[in-house]
């Protein structure tokens, strides 16, 4: 049997490479034997530190027998959901059809057209509590598949049109209203949890998204707060190298699953500085950021400067393998151990949310570091996750680049990060490779969506009639429209280009119903909604050249939409390349002034 993974580009597909399931990866060669074969195809989609994963991959994948089974009557895919999202979202939606208990890893049954035909999640090797086991399950979609293959094939048919259908438009849109927008924060508010804090009961997820939407508004921000605060004191911290565990098993936080996932702590580095910034009194978050962006800098930051995705729940002790345990001990505890094992595959989407919350925390907190790392890794995705045409790399680990096509939430993350880092530096080519990116979107953009993915999507999923339009559901991090469409609108704030707001405020009108209608998997979009509804605030510093005197504490501090400090020369740069908040700033009789600004009206300059 040819080991088909292992010279795969993700971990979590190298991991079974020593399986005996004759694995392929995906694409669409393995799609054309199994028609060539007239056998099902079964497509496993998980991810490095899922934890259901690998024990599927223990007592199932490792098998002899079961292998044997799935090498005689089926094709074979192994997919890494966070290599090929688009993948994972239409296998989903179609899993949905059969399951209500989503989740990894996903186990799915398709015909040689793609479309699925059964799926589940995770199947025990023997029958437990009602489950079949996966043995049962593969015969009975063996048993399906030889003597029912019409009712298969037509059920089949139907969720592909279903998922096609998803790419249908609503032509009636509209922004949502402020007092729709509050209406939301108090569906939020009626579900929190009165005794433990956050939403909901367990498992209990930060959901950071939505904590940073909640402090974006007047009447939710003492929730966002009570709950960052709450959250700061959990299980879920780890006391030790900082940073957060991806949920509580139990309702009051405790028991963590204890993966910790690179988008997660983003989120919520950039949650803590707000808070921090909108009262600087709260030491609870300014220790949580520290810890956050220690764990960011020191555990996920790599010696290329990109960022891992992920650092696995599992390590080895005394010869044992133990979820948890190493986090279970303090730091003399650890010192012996090695560490669980990082998923070093970087991300061009998620590593965007890592620099962008550092590079607004080197503002907030002063920190020169945080802003030092933020710019290794921006220079070394700009280097290495952009190819010959200017499309983006989705995936890389080391020098090895994934084939997968770039997301949206590749361009409109990576986007957002650059403007952000431009802001906190005062370097023009980083705004300018930002801009770049969101043009690029806008001109990939077809069927009347506000923005498209460069190059186009999948093209598997794509040849076969089951990609699904640009997702803009959300939930732990946000979608690629909701990245984009933030990217875009911010991209405004700095040039002036109506053309960027007009595209925020229409994919943010598309999803303004779904949003007000289930908030908590809508919070990045709820948190630009709330920003598109506001008057948007500028307040530009500018020093005379040579003037590198510390930024006021009140700057630093700034409730305003965009805050950037520049010379003379940068603002001169700025403006020349078309960016008109920066028009004429000038310093006064050689002293650094600073002009607030609303909606590019600017007031007289103010020294600061």
């Amino acid at each position: 049997m040819v080991n088909r993974l292992a010279s795969a580009m993700s971990p979590y597909l190298r991991a079974h490479r020593d399986n005996p399931v004759d694995w392929r990866e995906w694409g669409k060669e393995a799609f054309d034997e199994a028609a060539a074969r007239d056998v099902p195809v079964f497509i496993s989609i998980g991810y490095a530190t899922c934890h259901w994963c690998h024990v599927m991959a223990r007592e199932s994948f490792s098998d002899p027998a079961i292998a044997d089974y799935l090498n005689e009557h089926m094709v074979s895919i192994k997919v890494d959901r966070e290599e090929h999202p688009a993948v994972d979202s239409s296998y989903l939606a179609q899993a949905s059809a059969f399951t209500g208990q989503l989740g990894w890893p996903l186990s799915v049954f398709a015909t040689p057209a793609g479309t699925a035909f059964f799926a589940g999640t995770y199947f025990p090797p023997v029958p437990v509590s009602g489950h079949p086991s996966f043995r049962d399950v593969l015969n009975a979609v063996m048993d399906a598949w030889t003597n029912r293959r019409e009712a298969v094939e037509a059920n089949a048919a139907a969720i592909g049109a279903a998922v096609a259908s998803t790419a249908e438009r609503n032509a009636e849109t509209s922004l949502p209203s402020q007092g729709q927008i509050e209406g939301a924060v108090a569906a939020l508010a009626a579900h929190e949890d009165p005794e433990f804090g956050g939403f909901g009961g367990a498992p209990k997820f930060p959901v950071a998204p939505i904590l940073s939407f909640l402090l974006a508004t007047e009447t939710g921000a003492e929730l966002g707060a009570r709950t960052l605060e709450i959250l700061s004191r959990s299980p879920l911290v780890d006391p030790v190298d900082g940073g957060f565990f991806r949920y509580g098993t139990q309702r009051d936080w405790s028991e963590p699953h204890y993966e910790r996932m690179l988008f997660d702590n983003a989120l919520l580095l950039d949650a803590y500085t707000e808070a921090y910034r909108q009262e600087a009194s709260r030491e609870w978050a300014s220790a949580a950021a520290a810890g956050i962006a220690r764990f960011l800098t020191n555990t996920l930051q790599l010696p290329t400067g990109g960022f891992a995705s992920a650092q696995d729940s599992e390590s080895v002790i005394d010869g044992q393998r133990s979820e948890g345990g190493y986090y279970a001990r303090d730091a003399a505890g650890r010192a012996g151990l090695t560490p669980p094992a990082l998923d070093e595959k970087v991300l061009a989407g998620w590593n965007g949310l890592a620099i962008a919350a550092l590079a607004r925390a080197s503002v907030v907190f002063d920190r020169p570091d945080y802003l030092e790392s933020a710019r290794w890794a921006a220079d070394y995705l700009l280097e290495n996750h952009r190819n010959a045409d200017d499309t983006l790399v989705r995936a890389s680990v080391a020098e090895r680049r994934s084939t997968a096509r770039a997301t949206l939430e590749d361009y409109g993350m990576l986007a957002g990060a650059l403007l952000e880092l431009s802001l906190a530096t005062g370097e023009l080519p980083y705004a300018q490779a930002a801009r770049s990116l969101v043009d690029s979107t806008l001109d990939a953009a077809t069927n009347g969506a506000a923005f498209g993915e460069p190059g186009g999507g999948d093209p598997v999923l794509t040849g076969r009639g089951i990609a699904l339009s640009s997702d803009p559901s959300e939930g732990a991090y946000p979608s690629g429209v909701s990245a984009t469409a933030t990217a875009a609108w911010r991209l405004y704030l700095v040039t002036g280009d109506r053309r960027y707001s007009a595209a925020a405020e229409s994919a943010m009108a598309e999803v303004g119903d779904f949003a007000l209608t289930n908030p908590m998997s809508f919070g990045a979009s709820l948190r630009l909604m709330t920003a598109l509804a506001g008057n948007p605030r500028q307040l530009v510093v500018v020093a005379p050249d040579g003037d590198d005197s510390p930024v006021p504490t009140g700057v630093r501090y700034s409730p305003a939409d965009i805050v950037t400090v520049v010379s003379e020369q940068q603002a001169r740069e700025f403006s020349a390349a078309g960016f008109e908040l920066f028009d004429a700033r000038l310093a006064v009789n050689g002293r650094r002034v600073a002009y607030a600004c609303e909606s590019f009206s600017c007031q007289l300059p103010t020294p600061v």
